[in-house]
């Protein structure tokens, strides 16, 4: 068999193993619409949950309606108004047998993911009907005419603009989409205070209710990213560089948030690493496929700092709501990544033909990528605030106080909750004022006296030793009660009711942060522990209570005590004392 055959076979066999590949690559970019759904739910609060997971089923759904109408032929149309917009074609219907069915499954999941990123945004308050509304415009319109300029064959690719796999048509387009939403319709209820002349006085944290989801959202998302960046690789090496560049920007920029988060906040921010490996994934987004590992890896530190700072300046400077980062993560890094193609492409890698700045490269590229970036951000900018503003004259973006107090599951779904069957607090609702009745107790066990130690577990209640029965009440830390068990029953005590429960106080100083904002309530794991006592003397109850739980901090625990009149076992009929005495 001769080498021309060979390589003949070669080539067809390669061609056919990158197409399959390149659809693997699309539903792995699909599956991330789980993984979207998963942050964005666990990142706010589970009276919402389920209009959340509906609003991410509806992007796609609403988005493939669209895309089939008119999005795919504005995207990868016939080139009109010198490469502006792709001229729309319903060849999927008039000529199907030819028709370009891979390059249309592959762009339809691209397209879904940017009409996701602004949910996030925009969670908690946004009408479900309006929801439906703009995405469906993002993905028929606004997205399919950037990325034509783009991955079309339009003016910016004509030009050598270079967004591999979409910092910039995607990630940067979905995040300002974001911003400019989340703008318009004002922050939760709750979330700002404000002064008599409107200025914000203070930013509330809003914790999510379910950080474990939160979590498994992220990993979804960094396995669907594999495709997400590599699904477009032409060659096995290439392929494999793509993966490296994947996998170490996030990993950078998470270690560098998290020891960042530890020395400014004091302790290192669980949600905010997880924001930071979906930036480092942002960031690298642009460049996967030109970039060596030292490029990747400082592309990754910028990322994992720029990840806060967004989250700091849309809290802070801005005052813009965003529950889930998106636009931290998706703005922010969707430019940084753009850019650092720029800066940082090397001839290095695999199929790459053009050099950064910083590899010799000289400004042509970096020029290229910055007018990418300006007029993709002025077209974002220009229609979805026209869009935004257009329903918000119209059917209105935003759903009553009534409805964003009482959760949108109910109010716009007639769901319940999203967790039927289980019990579920919101830490965020209500909070406490310092009152009559406060005491604040003692910043440091060293520095207390003798007074205040005596007073750290306080005993409520009038507690008359003649009374013959008691019923002690004793609220404490999850981590005391073993030892308060095991005291309890060298005591005596022979029985006791024990239920978890949650619950907080005024504390001074106390000084926790969720995403770098100063929580207003804490509301901790307790244990309430019940005992009824007769021939015990309830003083020795209280006293062992007391010095089993001291420690000298607030939050040591309270004791409650009261006179019983009555006890009857249900078993003998025995009552008061008598009924006391049988251990069962």
């Amino acid at each position: 068999m001769s080498q021309d055959i060979l390589t003949a076979i070669s080539d067809a066999v390669g061609t056919e193993v990158f197409g399959i590949w390149f659809l693997i690559g699309a539903a792995l970019v699909f599956f991330m619409q789980a993984g979207f759904a998963m942050v964005e739910a666990g990142f706010t609060r589970a009276k919402n949950a389920g209009n959340i997971i509906m609003k991410n089923l509806m992007d796609f759904c609403i988005g493939t309606c669209v895309f089939i109408l008119i999005g795919f032929g504005l995207l990868l149309g016939e080139d009109a108004l010198g490469g502006f917009i792709g001229i729309p074609t319903l060849g999927i219907f008039t000529n199907y047998a030819n028709f370009d069915w891979s390059n249309f499954v592959f762009n339809l999941v691209f397209c879904a993911t940017t009409a996701t990123i602004v949910s996030g945004a925009m969670a908690e308050r946004t009408k479900f009907l309006s929801y439906c509304i703009y995405s469906a415009v993002i993905s028929a319109v606004v997205y399919p005419i950037e990325a034509h300029w783009i991955w079309g064959g339009g003016w910016l690719a004509a030009l050598g603009f270079h967004d591999f796999a979409g910092s910039c048509a995607i990630h940067m387009v979905g995040g300002l989409s974001a911003f400019i939403g989340a703008t318009i319709e004002g922050a939760r209820i709750g979330k700002f205070t404000r002064d008599e002349n409107g200025k914000v006085t203070k930013v509330h944290a809003f914790p999510g209710h379910n950080i474990v989801i939160g979590a498994l959202g992220c990993f979804i998302l960094w396995f669907g990213w594999y495709g997400f960046n590599g699904a477009a690789a032409s060659t096995g090496a290439q392929l494999a560089s793509i993966f490296m560049a994947t996998t170490i920007a996030p990993a950078v920029a998470t270690v560098v948030c998290m020891i960042f988060t530890w020395v400014k906040y004091g302790k290192p921010d669980v949600s905010m690493c997880l924001n930071a490996s979906l930036a480092g994934l942002v960031a690298i987004t642009a460049p996967c496929d030109v970039v060596d590992a030292t490029g990747s890896i400082i592309i990754g530190v910028v990322a994992g700092l720029l990840v806060v700072f967004g989250v700091w300046f849309c809290d802070n400077v801005v005052h813009v709501d965003d529950p889930v980062g998106a636009v931290a993560v998706h703005c922010c890094n969707g430019i940084w990544g753009t850019i650092a193609v720029g800066l940082f492409a090397t001839t290095n890698a695999p199929e790459c033909t053009i050099n950064g700045l910083f590899y010799g490269g000289g400004f042509h590229q970096l020029g290229l990528q910055l007018l990418g970036v300006i007029t993709v951000l002025a077209w974002t900018a220009v229609t979805m605030t026209i869009v935004f503003k257009v329903i918000d004259k119209t059917v209105g973006l935003r759903v009553s106080e009534e409805e964003e107090i009482v959760g949108l599951d109910i109010k716009e779904h007639g769901l319940a909750s999203a967790y039927a069957g289980f019990s579920l607090m919101d830490i965020t609702e209500g909070s406490m004022s310092v009152n009559e009745n406060t005491e604040l107790g003692v910043d440091d066990y060293d520095c207390a006296t003798e007074a205040q130690k005596a007073a750290s577990v306080k005993v409520s209640g009038p507690v008359d030793p003649d009374a013959g029965m008691h019923k002690v009440v004793i609220i404490a830390k999850l981590s005391r009660y073993e030892k308060l068990k095991n005291a309890l029953n060298s005591l005596g005590v022979t029985g006791m009711t024990v239920t978890q429960v949650m619950g907080c106080g005024i504390q001074k100083g106390a000084g926790e942060k969720y995403r770098g904002v100063e929580m207003d309530v804490t509301v901790l794991p307790k244990v309430k522990v019940e005992v009824i006592v007769g021939n015990i003397p309830v003083e020795k109850v209280i006293e062992t209570a007391k010095k089993t739980l001291y420690t000298g901090h607030v939050g040591d625990g309270k004791i409650f005590v009261y006179n019983v009149q009555k006890v009857v076992k249900v078993r003998t009929g025995e009552e008061d004392l008598e009924a006391l005495k049988d251990v069962e």
